[in-house]
């Protein structure tokens, strides 16, 4: 029989039906439609409803419609398990990840979800409150158990690079925002230059230096993005003041505000996130600093409300979603290579977004 061909015949019974399905009494529960239910139902052979429950290109559309209307029809549903334990492959990526609150890891996971769907791929997600080796490795326990065929890890705090946790060896993964390139696999935002930009921003709008509200201490982005903002003082020539630190909150921005509304030096603020930058916008009108007018504020990530901020955000863009890609990018060519993770770091390019919170001090202004 020719598989991509032949004319629908006429339907056969059908898994076990005639032998006394759920709908009769006293009968016996329907068996689970096979493939070969579905090959008789739409006239064609076993191999061809397997090309096309797998996705295989190789199949005439009027013969995939005839299938497909076949599944429908029967409520057939490919077995996944069995094909998984057939080709060794689930097509399943698992994220370990340390907190889903913070804006960049939400949606970085959002990415992924969104890149994973359209290579074929679910994801299986598993949060780590306590990041410990223990917890790691009993994540990593778990993403076995669930069989997936790579794990991407969201890491944002200092633990990889400090050698406190480190991964079980041999396995498809990719470490999202850490110092760890020279282990593994890497995809980060460039945070470094993105910090550099807002500092010379507003250094070439004529600030004399830039105050700077700090993420937590144990973040990677956070110190990264300390020190990019460290160096760009420096290496201008500017005092550095003493940096406040933040918890990524707005209220931890909004205290932070409230201290430097009281500096009468502080023309200029890099906040090292948006909801950060928020509360400084909050608490500068409290206090009746008026932003630009008196004091400009940058934040860093474009969150999507950024825009609608009062002023509007001058704010460092992240690619979250060129970060998720390239998570699912990495970790699909380690499947199809056969490899383990290859050490390295890459880098996602940020841009600044010059919107109405930044502007010349006041003794700079015509």
């Amino acid at each position: 029989m020719d598989p991509d061909g032949p004319a629908r015949q006429a339907p056969a019974p059908i898994g076990g039906a005639q032998r006394g399905g759920s709908g009769i009494p006293g009968g016996r529960r329907k068996q689970r439609v096979s493939m070969a239910d579905v090959a008789r139902l739409a006239g064609v052979s076993s191999q061809t409803v397997s090309r096309v429950a797998n996705g295989h290109p190789g199949v005439v559309g009027a013969t995939r419609e005839q299938v497909l209307a076949a599944m429908r029809e029967l409520g057939y549903r490919p077995n996944s398990a069995a094909r998984a334990l057939r080709y060794g492959q689930f097509n399943t990526i698992g994220v370990i990840l340390f907190g889903l609150a913070s804006t960049g890891n939400s949606r970085t996971v959002e990415a992924i979800a969104t890149h994973a769907a359209a290579e074929g791929y679910a994801i299986t997600l598993i949060p780590i409150g306590i990041p410990t080796q223990d917890n790691v490795l009993g994540a990593f326990t778990r993403m076995g158990e669930l069989a997936v065929d790579a794990v991407i890890v969201i890491i944002e705090i200092h633990l990889l690079d400090a050698g406190t946790v480190t991964l079980p060896p041999g396995v498809h993964v990719v470490v999202v925002d850490s110092d760890a390139g020279d282990r593994y696999s890497v995809v980060d935002t460039d945070q470094a230059e993105g910090a550099r930009l807002a500092v010379r921003h507003l250094l070439d709008l004529g600030h004399e230096t830039v105050w700077h509200v700090t993420g937590p201490k144990t973040s990677f982005a956070s110190q990264r993005r300390a020190q990019a903002w460290r160096l760009a003082l420096e290496e201008a020539g500017r005092p550095v003041p003493p940096p406040l630190h933040g918890d990524w909150s707005a209220e931890s921005g909004y205290a932070a505000g409230l201290a430097l509304a009281g500096e009468p030096g502080c023309t200029a603020v890099f906040a090292s996130n948006d909801q950060m930058a928020l509360g400084l916008l909050r608490a500068f009108h409290e206090r009746g600093r008026a932003v630009p007018a008196d004091v400009s504020v940058v934040g860093f990530d474009d969150i999507p409300d950024a825009s609608c901020f009062v002023p509007p955000l001058t704010t460092v863009h992240q690619d979250f979603a060129e970060v998720g890609r390239r998570c699912v990018q990495g970790v699909l060519r380690q499947i199809r290579e056969g490899g383990a993770s290859r050490p390295g770091t890459d880098l996602v390019p940020t841009r600044l977004v010059v919107r109405e919170s930044t502007a010349p001090p006041p003794r700079a202004r015509p």
